[in-house]
């Protein structure tokens, strides 16, 4: 019974569409400005965005430092 439901969910996903198909022109090519960059820099924003990724990053590396220390403890209990 569950192969049959996931068969039919899958039949349902290929008829999806995620996005819709829209062309290039030429103005696309010649484009050289980020907007939502520049909306962001003059508001101020970009700084706070800048600083919770910077806050994330730091905590990954902490976390990462910690589990190494970790391990070479373990290790070092396990080889004695």
């Amino acid at each position: 019974m569950q192969k049959w439901f996931i068969i039919l969910f899958l039949c349902f996903s290929l008829n999806a569409v995620a996005q819709e198909k829209i062309g290039i022109t030429e103005e696309d090519y010649q484009n050289d400005r980020i907007e939502m960059a520049d909306v962001m820099r003059s508001e101020g924003k970009i700084y706070v965005v800048v600083g919770i990724i910077g806050i994330i990053m730091g905590g990954i590396l902490l976390y990462l430092i910690n589990t190494e220390r970790r391990i070479a403890k373990l290790e070092e209990h396990l080889n004695n």
